[in-house]
């Protein structure tokens, strides 16, 4: 595509979470029998933790499981890429699964979805700038 040197810039851990916080959507990668799984899902951040739903919330609870979003701009070829690694935990508490439910709206209309905390243990948050 384009001739322009690019390089990938850190982003610090706060940073990082605005900038998924802003994200319309984002993907939980997960295991089923020990291969990856990725699911589209719609998420906010929350106390600097991620809240998901989701229908495959039985096979990411108690896991670790990764979250990733980005904003890549393929005309500029500059854009930010934001990872999450944590250990995901089902939201028992009625009160807040009430409100992460009027908040969140999830892709697909499927039986069983569950609201998810992403415990974030690793935060890898970069920026594609031009540069060498």
């Amino acid at each position: 595509m384009g001739s322009v040197t690019r390089r990938l810039a850190e982003l610090a851990r706060p940073e990082s979470l605005r900038l998924l916080g802003a994200a319309p959507f984002g993907r939980i990668v997960y295991t089923v029998r020990a291969l990856p799984a990725i699911v589209p899902v719609r998420h906010l951040v929350d106390d600097d933790m991620v809240i998901v739903r989701t229908h495959v919330g039985g096979d990411c609870a108690g896991a670790v499981v990764a979250f990733q979003a980005d904003s890549i701009d393929p005309v500029a070829e500059s854009g930010w890429s934001i990872t999450v690694t944590g250990v995901a935990r089902r939201v028992v508490d009625p009160d807040e699964v009430a409100h992460y439910e009027k908040a969140l709206t999830p892709f697909v209309d499927m039986p069983n979805v569950e609201v998810l905390r992403i415990y974030p243990e690793i935060i890898a948050g970069y920026e594609l700038v031009s540069g060498s």
